[in-house]
């Protein structure tokens, strides 16, 4: 899949070494207060030893902030760097993304990192609440959308959108409003889209051409129904193992892989877990549920492209 409106890419790289892990999947999150925070150094030595060749760049402070000593950083535990998760307040009167967004990828330019990956936060805390938008929210939304795809191409980094709970773009129709409203290209999460309401995988089949970056996620679909009627905080559910090792869950992630495989899918798979650790993990910790999904979707990944 080549989208003309969005920057070329790397040179070509086989799919099995374009699956990347994501420090949440070890408790790194940028939500205060959210947990046990691992080093960095066990978190990338854990990539390493599971066979991934890059990295999200996890929440700030987590890698350092200077561009060319985070690239050494991932040089010595033979990581890449995909880009990151950027959270990003974009609804607000008032408030302009971009001079935030144009220093980030500054930062990309060093590193060869390849995509943006924009979250539509709330302006709260966390991801337990948001506010409702309204017709002038949502113009100033797609319309930074559109913005920040346009800087993000002139650094030759690919902007995508990730529907994310408790942030803005959450549920189906939203979702469908941000397609169909705006140009940035979709981070398919296919564990956030089934909490909020869409099915992951038919997502992927309605509109391949538009997912230009995938973060695999399974989920336990009876505890994100919990979510959904708000009997529990995402929060809660993620603290009481919403999301599974891939497989394991409700998510069609056979589905999802062989569609996009099937249209050419040329971007990332992040493998993405969230996980809350309230501890130093004894025994192998998160890494144990990190192979389980990294084996299963390259076991995925290798049926989809056999001979028939």
């Amino acid at each position: 899949m080549t989208d003309p409106t969005q920057p070329a890419g790397p040179p070509a790289a086989t799919t099995q070494s374009r699956i990347a892990g994501a420090p949440i999947s070890w408790g790194v999150c940028e939500v205060p207060n959210w947990g046990y925070q691992l080093t960095p150094q066990r978190v990338l030595a854990e990539m390493q030893d599971v066979g991934l060749s890059a990295t999200e760049l996890g929440p700030d402070g987590f890698l350092p902030a200077d561009p060319q000593q985070m690239a050494t950083v991932l040089a010595a535990h033979q990581l890449t760097a995909v880009g990151g998760f950027t959270p990003v307040l974009m609804h607000q009167p008032g408030h302009d993304p971009l001079p935030e967004i144009s220093r980030i990828l500054t930062g990309y330019d060093a590193t060869h990192a390849e995509v943006l990956v924009l979250s539509a936060v709330s302006g709260l805390d966390g991801y337990d609440a948001r506010p409702t938008l309204d017709e002038d929210g949502w113009r100033r939304l797609l319309d930074n959308l559109d913005r920040i795809t346009r800087l993000a191409a002139e650094h030759g980094v690919r902007a995508v959108l990730h529907p994310h709970v408790g942030t803005m773009v959450e549920s189906g129709p939203e979702v469908q409003r941000v397609l169909e409203g705006s140009s940035i290209a979709l981070c398919l999460d296919t564990g956030h889209l089934l909490i909020g309401g869409t099915d992951p995988a038919e997502l992927t089949r309605q509109s391949p051409d538009r997912v230009a970056h995938t973060h695999l996620k399974d989920v336990d679909n009876s505890i994100a129904q919990k979510v959904r009627a708000g009997r529990l905080t995402y929060t809660e559910a993620v603290a009481q193992g919403m999301y599974r090792p891939l497989g394991t869950g409700d998510v069609d992630v056979a589905a999802i892989v062989t569609t996009l495989q099937g249209n050419g899918y040329d971007g990332w798979y992040t493998l993405e877990q969230d996980t809350i650790l309230t501890e130093e993990p004894r025994g192998e910790g998160p890494v144990h549920d990190v192979r389980i999904s990294a084996d299963h979707v390259r076991t995925l990944i290798s049926a989809s492209s056999a001979p028939e």
